[in-house]
């Protein structure tokens, strides 16, 4: 398969919300990814840092990152982010469920607070990359 390499500038998009219900707001975030798609980016972040992924429910994250795909129409390569976790194993099954088609790799963090060593990070790693169908 011929994945996309990635470089020069991709955007974590923000995932906006209504004040009135706190839903998402799709109307602005479609004119969010218009917006940097015009402005010239590489690749799109869904669900990164400040896409809000923590405050969502998995049924939501799946919604924001459909949408994304969806607006972006091959335009641009997707990372999606919101795959971290602590547990290795939950995060395996979490990226074994979710239906990766139009995305072009999976962002993970660290596992945080529970303070693996070295070799626990790279088998946390190598355990992710295993699960992935987005291997670059």
């Amino acid at each position: 398969m011929n994945q996309p390499k990635f470089k020069g500038t991709g955007v974590a998009l923000v995932t906006p919300f209504r004040y009135d219900d706190k839903s998402v707001d799709y109307a602005a975030l479609e004119r969010i990814i218009e917006h940097v798609i015009t402005g010239g980016v590489d690749y799109l972040v869904c669900l990164g840092t400040t896409g809000e992924a923590i405050g969502l429910t998995p049924q939501e994250c799946r919604q924001v990152l459909d949408f994304t795909i969806k607006a972006t129409a091959g335009r641009l390569p997707i990372v999606a982010g919101f795959f971290g976790d602590n547990n290795t194993a939950r995060l395996v099954d979490n990226i074994c469920q979710f239906n990766l088609d139009g995305v072009a790799a999976i962002m993970s963090s660290s596992p945080a607070y529970n303070k693996p060593t070295q070799e626990g990070i790279f088998r946390h790693y190598m355990e992710v990359a295993n699960a992935s169908p987005c291997l670059l």
